[in-house]
């Protein structure tokens, strides 16, 4: 994605499911979970980048001693600065306590971070400054064990002010009018409730000392969860620890965030993608199983572990730009999930260059669209194939040198080079364009001027401002006769509102192309009519998308032809064609991940479809807001 759009955020959880003298002895060496935590969390820092937390619970920890320890960091290195913090503690309880540095009971008494529940989090923020105050876990505190909550997630809300306004009629008075805590707030009242449920239903019964243990022994987190749940619209994976050792990772109803875990006799642990897992445990794939959409995997203090329905699931809609761009390609699935997207695009290709692969330069750029530039490769090999079949084998006429036919090889170049010494995100918007030209670099003397087309495969367009300022510019200098940009995601049409920084309609390529087109055709009235159509379904709060009247005007070709226009930069002399990948053989690519709203419309919930409407609004009445 050589255009910059904000991550999604990313959780780590480890149980430990035997007491920590157990690890002790087995790995010689106190630093079991917190080894396993550092490595969870490394292997995600692709989801996030500006900021990071860890929070831990020691279960069963004497009144009067500290049992809830959690440090969080937005240094340049966040990961890093942790663990050394971290570090330094096992690094001191080892010279303090020299051999009861293996003593469980001394080390949970005299060393933080050496607890038996971990939660670990990986913050982008797509909404918010970049503050330590921002960064997960978050902490509600009480002087009861089972009213403290820890909670961390991936996660967008898109009725944060109906969240909000329930916490204000439950009596409360939130401190900020944002997901993060109205969602903390909301699980913390049910609680509260369930705590004060079970003490009345013992109160007669047991002293309160006694009655504090039954509650942490029957606390229902599933009922918690569903009547905490039932308002939230949006995609979550949110986790979060009971102070007495109880906790959950809840999934929501359409699965659009991902959660996954593995577990056994000496661990439970939860993550946002199964490399990190498979990394830090070396287990199979294939034991990792996902979160059910709907469903919370509750982990009790005594170590029991078990999915539970808290809220009923619609129809999945897990996130098919995970497949595409934030998850790691490490995993089997998305590997060739990715390289299926660069497979299909082969028909389009050939057809854009002619069938003329003699004269064809193939690269891509970022790197993360390495995976689906070698599954193209392999489908125009597959071409290749075919058609040396159909001369050999079956005896069609082929015109030129046969030797040269059956030997020939796809001309593949590593033309675009970012240099990852240079950031645009540090400069200001002002600035942005000058450093987006200093970004990446490209290889001369491998194109044959004025007769070379050179196809470049990007995993998705979204806002073409780096296609426009640096890298056409870049190319448009090798002098190739064409230069054919292909997307391997479909057009970006719609504002995503759970989990992803696109918001604002305006500024995807494709929405300025369509607009483009219909002042071309003299359709501006149409834009007048959905902009009244919008502001009815926001007061009547109809969970209708009326902007696909507007997308319905073109097709799919002129809309990419129009994006070409808008990105290809004055003074390029090259033909320039923009190509992007069809939904349907997006959804034919990853067949079991059909969320694909910011490029149909189809939105999960109404939150959703109430957002389009209201970014489409913003537009129209020129305001550069986010629309939610």
């Amino acid at each position: 994605m050589s255009d910059s759009i904000k991550h999604e955020c990313g959780i780590a959880m480890v149980r430990l499911r035997k007491p920590l003298s157990y690890f002790i002895e087995k790995y010689g060496s106190p630093t079991y979970a917190v080894n396993k935590m550092y490595i969870l969390m490394e292997k995600q820092r692709n989801r996030g980048q500006d900021g990071v937390g860890i929070a831990n619970i020691k279960i069963g920890q004497k009144p009067g001693l500290r049992y809830i320890s959690r440090y969080r960091s937005i240094d340049q290195e966040p990961i890093k600065s942790i663990f050394e913090k971290i570090a330094k503690k096992y690094k001191k309880a080892s010279k303090e306590g020299k051999d009861n540095y293996y003593d469980e009971t001394w080390m949970k008494e005299n060393c933080a971070f050496t607890g038996e529940l971990w939660l670990g989090h990986l913050r982008y923020g797509t909404h918010g400054k970049n503050s330590i105050e921002n960064c997960h876990p978050f902490l509600r505190q009480n002087n009861w064990r089972s009213r403290n909550l820890v909670v961390a997630g991936n996660f967008n809300m898109t009725n944060v002010d109906h969240l909000f306004d329930i916490l204000v009629k439950l009596g409360q008075h939130p401190k900020e009018k944002v997901d993060t805590v109205t969602v903390m707030e909301k699980i913390g009242h049910f609680l509260d409730e369930e705590n004060n449920d079970i003490f009345r239903k013992y109160k007669e019964h047991y002293t309160n000392q006694e009655i504090t243990e039954v509650i942490e022994s029957e606390l229902d987190l599933q009922k918690v969860l569903s009547r905490a749940c039932k308002d939230f619209d949006g995609g979550y994976a949110m986790a979060g620890m009971v102070g007495h050792g109880d906790a959950f990772v809840a999934r929501d109803p359409a699965g659009i965030r991902p959660a996954y875990y593995y577990a056994d006799d000496e661990i439970v642990v939860v993550a946002s993608e199964k490399p990190a897992i498979k990394t830090a445990f070396n287990v199979d794939y294939d034991q990792i199983k996902e979160i059910d959409p709907g469903h919370a995997l509750i982990i009790k203090k005594d170590g029991e572990y078990s999915q539970k329905k808290f809220i009923e699931p619609i129809k999945k809609s897990s996130c098919s730009f995970e497949r595409i761009y934030f998850s790691r390609g490490t995993d089997p699935d998305i590997y060739n999930e990715r390289k299926n997207l660069g497979r299909l695009l082969v028909p389009q290709i050939l057809k854009s260059i002619n069938f003329d692969l003699k004269n064809t330069v193939f690269s891509y750029i970022p790197n993360t669209a390495e995976t689906a530039f070698l599954g193209l490769l392999q489908g125009v090999e597959d071409y290749l194939s075919a058609k040396r079949k159909e001369v050999v084998l079956d005896g069609k006429p082929h015109m030129g040198n046969m030797e040269d036919f059956l030997s020939f090889r796809t001309r593949v170049e590593k033309i675009v080079l970012k240099d990852a010494k240079l950031r645009t995100f540090i400069a200001d918007d002002e600035h942005r364009d000058e450093m987006v030209a200093h970004v990446y670099d490209t290889t001369y003397e491998v194109i044959n001027k004025g007769k070379d087309t050179l196809v470049i495969v990007d995993d998705s367009i979204v806002r073409g401002t780096t296609l426009e300022k640096s890298i056409l510019t870049m190319v448009n200098r090798l002098e190739p006769k064409k230069v054919v940009i292909v997307s391997s995601a479909p057009q970006i049409r719609f504002p995503d509102c759970y989990g992803i920084d696109m918001s604002k309609m305006s500024e995807f390529v494709a929405f300025r192309a369509m607009v483009e087109l219909i002042k071309d055709y003299g359709k501006e009235d149409l834009l007048d009519e959905v902009y009244e159509f919008c502001k009815g379904a926001l007061q009547r709060k109809e969970n209708i998308n009326h902007i696909n009247k507007l997308w319905d005007q073109f097709t799919y070709e002129q809309i990419s032809n129009k994006v070409a226009e808008i990105v290809k930069p004055e003074g390029m002399t090259a033909e320039l064609e923009v190509i992007y990948q069809t939904v349907d053989n997006l959804h034919k690519a990853c067949p079991n991940h059909s969320g694909d709203w910011y490029f149909t419309g189809n939105f999960p919930t109404p939150g959703g479809t109430r957002v389009a409407n209201q970014s489409f609004v913003n537009y129209m009445e020129g305001k550069l807001v986010r629309a939610y």
